[in-house]
């Protein structure tokens, strides 16, 4: 009984730990105010990523995708409990198309030993229809029968690993913080209801969602970033 309680203190004083951790890091960022606010996140961080090297292997991944997702702003703390959340949108491009968005969550939990805390944004590539397909079920596990690896630079996107040639989903994110690396391996995604119907001014599921011509003005300018990108693929 004595331990049980000891564990349960601990675990306590883990978890208030982390949440300041989130907190004095500028947790708040991890949930946007709107989906307004999501998209021209979303716009910032491609923006910010076109100025980094080797952009042209990221515009060549992207150039072949089946849909592009982004997370502005995901924040990962752990003090022996980790914890990771960040909201994100999802468009999906066919035949030169884009469709959608649809919102979801990105989160997930860990055990051992671990120190710091990390704020992170994600552009996730997603190359086929299994990775579609992630994010449209109610909770699903990255890894496993949905593989995600870190996105190809430089000499890798000509040579990736069979990591990497297996993965439904590439990973590239810019980051500070005290982590020294940073894995989606085991986060869940979870479909966004609240926001998707914010956004849409209805109850949509994420599968009509992105059947969706992507149309409304608020989402064009992320488009315009994603196709300029597109453009600068090596032909």
């Amino acid at each position: 009984m004595k331990y049980k309680r000891a564990s349960k203190i601990w675990l306590d004083a883990a978890f208030l730990f982390l949440m300041g951790m989130v907190l004095s890091m500028g947790g708040k960022a991890a949930w946007a105010a709107s989906v307004d606010e999501l998209i021209r996140d979303s716009v910032e961080v491609l923006r910010g990523m076109t100025k980094a090297e080797d952009v042209e292997s990221m515009a060549d991944v992207i150039a072949g995708a089946q849909a592009v997702a982004f997370v502005p702003s995901l924040v990962k703390a752990g003090f022996v409990v980790g914890g990771t959340y960040g909201e994100g949108l999802i468009l999906r491009r066919e035949g030169g198309k884009w469709y959608g968005p649809s919102f979801y969550n990105l989160g997930g939990g860990s055990l051992g030993l671990q120190l710091g805390a990390q704020k992170v944004s994600l552009v996730l590539v997603v190359k086929n229809k299994k990775g579609v397909e992630a994010f449209l079920g109610s909770k699903v596990k990255l890894g496993g029968d949905i593989a995600v690896a870190a996105g190809p630079v430089g000499r890798r996107a000509e040579a990736a690993t069979d990591a990497q040639i297996k993965a439904s989903i590439y990973s590239y994110s810019m980051s500070k913080g005290l982590f020294a690396g940073f894995s989606l391996e085991g986060s869940v995604i979870s479909i966004s209801v609240k926001r998707n119907e914010e956004y849409w001014k209805k109850k949509i599921s994420a599968s009509d969602a992105l059947k969706q011509r992507a149309q409304d003005k608020r989402i064009q300018p992320l488009l315009q970033e994603l196709d300029a990108l597109a453009a600068r693929a090596k032909k």
